[in-house]
């Protein structure tokens, strides 16, 4: 598209959003199956945790994931340290994602 090329200035910028393209929107009623499958490997390895929340954020092509989790496992332990045992917990699926956002926090009593 010549309204977007190089010369205009956006060709690199308008790029990076290309991979995604294939990627079909999806109804944010139910789980998709990476965001299932990460869930679940999340409570097996932190049987405590009081919340866990996975979100695809590449409109559902398992690309990216947001997670939250919230576990007294956390306690004690510097953001940095919690956010390795989550890495720790998903090395293997990871290895197929361009990245992850990771939430961590101890229940409130």
């Amino acid at each position: 598209d010549a309204a977007c090329g190089p010369a205009a200035g956006c060709g690199l910028a308008g790029s990076t959003m290309f991979p995604l393209l294939h990627c079909a929107q999806r109804m944010f009623t139910s789980q998709t199956e990476g965001e299932l499958k990460v869930t679940q490997i999340l409570k097996d390895k932190f049987p405590g945790a009081t919340a866990i929340q996975v979100t695809d954020i590449s409109g559902g092509c398992g690309a990216m994931y947001e997670i939250r989790i919230e576990s007294e496992e956390f306690k004690e332990k510097r953001t940095v340290q919690q956010h390795q045992m989550v890495n720790q917990a998903l090395k293997e699926e990871i290895k197929g994602m361009h990245g992850l956002r990771i939430f961590t926090s101890v229940p409130k009593h």
